[in-house]
């Protein structure tokens, strides 16, 4: 039975690997021992962990009355739904702003949550896919990061992901991202994003 056991949990162990997103392989296989070497930290369980990526699409300012027009909303939940596979959920003003036109208690945004696989996939499809088709870009900001280490960037317009048809959109609007790291810092967030491939802006030369 023992011998069965080990067989079944080594069949199991092979299927889960071979199903493991390309970009989270990258990150176990070559970013941390480049991360051990780099910062010295040779504990798994300590190393800097990219745990979820949030999608969120401010649309407070499009009230028309006290309620968002068709048009936004169908585009912005197509779009999130679409680029992530999950459905976004809608969030409210917890205050009213009267510059801004946000009113308390109706709908301000809409949000997706990526864990896991989900939040992978996505990685790698914004890396590689999404973030070449921005216009005249010249690489993201790598100073948007907080004290944990978290790292936040902005895209103008849906249009970048390649699953995104503009001809079919009535609105075009953009997204804030959010990259939420644990046990880490803004140097270690940006050594593992950069290896990951996210495309930063270079340092210029110096004259």
């Amino acid at each position: 039975m023992a011998k069965k056991d080990k067989f079944d949990q080594e069949t199991l162990d092979a299927a889960m690997q071979a199903n493991k997103p390309r970009m989270q392989s990258m990150f176990m296989d070559t970013v941390r021992p480049k991360i051990a070497q780099e910062f010295g930290i040779k504990n798994t369980m300590a190393m800097p962990k990219l745990e979820k990526i949030t999608l969120n699409v401010n649309v407070g300012r499009h009230l028309d009355g006290t309620k968002i027009p068709n048009n936004v909303r169908e585009s912005v939940l197509h779009t999130l739904t679409t680029i992530t596979g999950q459905k976004p959920v809608k969030i409210a003003a917890k205050k009213s702003v009267s510059n801004f036109k946000v009113r308390e208690g109706y709908e301000t945004a809409f949000k997706v949550t990526l864990r896991r696989d989900h939040m992978w996939h996505f990685l790698d499809r914004l890396i590689n896919l999404a973030t070449p088709r921005i216009k005249d870009f010249r690489g993201l900001n790598d100073k948007a990061f907080d004290r944990q280490g978290s790292y936040s960037m902005g895209l103008t317009e849906q249009g970048v992901f390649p699953e995104i048809n503009m001809a079919e959109q009535g609105f075009t609007h953009g997204m804030n991202i959010n990259f939420s790291f644990s046990n880490s810092d803004p140097k270690m967030s940006r050594f593992v994003l950069a290896e990951l491939g996210m495309p930063f802006k270079k340092p210029e030369a110096k004259k």
